[in-house]
């Protein structure tokens, strides 16, 4: 495919102490003012195409058509406004994806009443429910939806369901108050349903998404039709490709976070798509399920995080025929939430050439939960790793000079009118000329042509100084060790704050740690830990690494592998695989003191 990209282009506004603003010469054009007006339109364009599905019981694939889901929306909507669900008593949706959560969500949005869906983390992977409980306080909801209701028991006992609806795909489990899904869907529309949709408009809330609280318990992020269609207006300017024929996706990234559940099902619905949900994930023993979905379903568009490239690479180097099934239909490949290592982009680029004779599009974007997400895109060839782009039509970028960096900030239509029941965090997002506060950092790849695109430069305040006085960059640290050496390093978090050198406490790939040590993936930790030729094969590389990065602030000195996973409870990890690097360094800092000490766990390196 030869997809079509708009113009690599900005305009660039200098402001006082060594700002910029920096907007794209593209106007935004019109957009819808709510987002089940699309599902209304391709239901009467496109009737009988397949807007979602989703693997039965059986293995088979079960279609929904665009018609076929206006209808059951039309039909829970109004089961939603039987039971109550209001503005200040919204949905809640605790489950994974699935074609009942999604029309579950535009049953809510569709009469203008808000929908939260929140990380099935928080009651799957969770031990004291900390952050559900919090979620379920702040947002009071009237009805609950959880797809299994015997494997959310345990969580649903734990929350105050007094005056609340809980409702659940399939059997009702013993000891839990709920109604089965379908009981909803057999309700009767009344011309109710659609005189609210009538009301829906720019600013009517249709989500509220939460982050994933890194800094303490999740924040509820208040998302609007106007952020949602304005976002996907623009999307479709500078990829303009997806509006030539209906993108196909095989997905997985999650509804209830900001990248599945408004950049990739949104676009979808915006362009009249379908979407195959991915019950796979980038895990061991649940990534077997996405290559069976990819051997069936070619897609137009491949979005996944960096470690789902770094699972599929090996997958598609040894099947020919996989490669070329995904490669057949690919427009573009897209990467978000961290920096795809560069020897990974590399082995991309080269299956693509071996399937189609060419390299296949690589691109990216950045924004966040309150930007809808997307603020900056790669519309253009992008040769290497951690670009991300120009802004999008409709969205102004200020880069502000702050602790030796520029910090990004944004400003447009895509953005949070604040966060639900916080208006004390609503009033510190933004500053004085209404740009929100992203804390992230960015440079231009050319400074003497801004049109090449902006290099994500980490967190303003993740960075540190080592005792020499250098800045070190943790987020190209991070890339640069994990890039040097994958089959060992899953993720890494950075130390050296006041230290002398940089260390690593280092999470470990299990699966290529028991490949390089020719042990069983089900071997005990501390034996893979413990591995001679794993141990050295992560030192060699990582000297390999020092040898071309000499330099106090890139080279690597010690490390300590976690022999503990990370704890989604204490915020040092998100269910999508993100680690916080402060909350961990925070937690964990008894590891940090034994790193820098002359134990003989730290492994030192050249």
């Amino acid at each position: 495919m030869n997809p079509e990209f708009a113009p690599a282009e900005v305009d660039i506004e200098h402001i006082p102490d060594g700002g910029l603003i920096l907007r794209s010469p593209m106007e935004l054009e019109p957009y819808a003012a709510n987002l089940c007006s699309y599902l209304v339109g391709w239901a009467e364009q496109a009737a009988d195409r397949t807007f979602i599905a989703e693997r039965a019981a059986t293995g088979e694939w079960r279609h929904l058509s665009y018609d076929d889901a206006l209808n059951s929306v039309r039909a829970l909507a109004q089961g939603l406004m039987d039971h109550d669900v209001s503005v200040d008593r919204p949905l809640m949706i605790l489950s994974e994806n699935s074609i009942d959560n999604g029309l579950l969500q535009l049953a809510a949005m569709f009469v203008g009443l808000p929908v939260a869906p929140v990380s099935p983390a928080y009651s799957l992977m969770s031990y004291d429910f900390g952050k559900l409980k919090h979620v379920f306080d702040l947002l009071r909801p009237k009805v609950v939806f959880a797809s299994d209701g015997e494997l959310f028991r345990k969580a649903l006992s734990g929350l105050n369901l007094q005056d609340v609806t809980v409702v659940v795909t399939g059997h009702v489990p013993d000891g839990i108050d709920a109604i089965p899904i379908g009981e909803l869907l057999a309700t009767e529309p009344a011309p109710a349903v659609d005189e609210a949709f009538s009301h829906v408009g720019p600013d009517t809330v249709a989500k509220i998404l939460f982050t994933s609280g890194s800094t303490g318990m999740p924040k509820g992020v208040i998302n609007s039709h106007r952020m949602m269609c304005s976002n996907q207006q623009a999307m479709a300017q500078v990829w303009p490709f997806i509006t030539r024929r209906p993108p196909v996706l095989v997905d997985w990234l999650p509804w209830n976070h900001t990248f599945g559940g408004n950049h990739n099902f949104n676009m979808i619905l915006r362009n009249g798509g379908t979407l195959y949900i991915d019950s796979g994930k980038p895990a061991p023993g649940l990534f077997e399920a996405t290559i069976e979905n990819l051997r069936e379903i070619a897609p137009t568009v491949y979005f996944n995080v960096p470690r789902g490239f770094q699972m599929l690479a090996p997958f598609l180097e040894k099947d020919a025929g996989l490669r070329d099934q995904f490669f057949s239909n690919l427009d573009t490949i897209f990467y978000a939430a961290a920096a795809l290592p560069q020897d990974l982009w590399e082995r991309i680029e080269n299956l693509s050439i071996a399937a189609i004779g060419k390299k296949v599009a690589m691109t990216s974007a950045w924004g966040l939960t309150e930007s809808a997400p997307l603020a900056t895109s790669i519309h253009f060839p992008a040769t290497g790793a951690g670009v991300i782009g120009l802004p999008v039509p409709g969205t102004e970028l200020k880069m502000l000079p702050s602790e030796g960096k520029m910090e990004l900030r944004l400003r447009g239509p895509n953005m949070t009118p604040g966060y639900f029941r916080r208006d004390d965090l609503t009033a510190a997002a933004y500053d004085e000329d209404g740009f929100y506060r992203t804390g992230d950092a960015g440079k231009f790849v050319d400074p003497d042509d801004p049109a090449k695109g902006i290099l994500f430069d980490g967190r303003v305040a993740e960075d540190f100084k080592l005792l020499t006085g250098s800045w070190v960059n943790t987020g190209m640290v991070r890339v640069a060790a994990i890039s040097a050496c994958a089959e060992v390093i899953q993720d890494a978090v950075v130390t050296g704050h006041d230290r002398d050198e940089i260390g690593l406490l280092i999470i470990p790939n299990v699966a290529g740690m028991a490949k390089i040590a020719g042990l069983s993936t089900e071997a005990p930790l501390p034996e893979l830990l413990g591995n001679a030729t794993a141990r050295q094969t992560l030192c060699d590389s990582l000297a390999a690494h020092n040898s071309q990065n000499p330099a106090t602030s890139t080279r690597i000195a010690r490390l300590l592998f976690l022999d503990e996973p990370l704890s989604i409870d204490a915020g040092e990890i998100t269910d999508k695989g993100y680690v916080n690097q402060r909350a961990v360094l925070e937690r964990r800092h008894a590891l940090v003191e034994q790193l820098y000490s002359d134990d003989a766990a730290v492994i030192l390196i050249n």
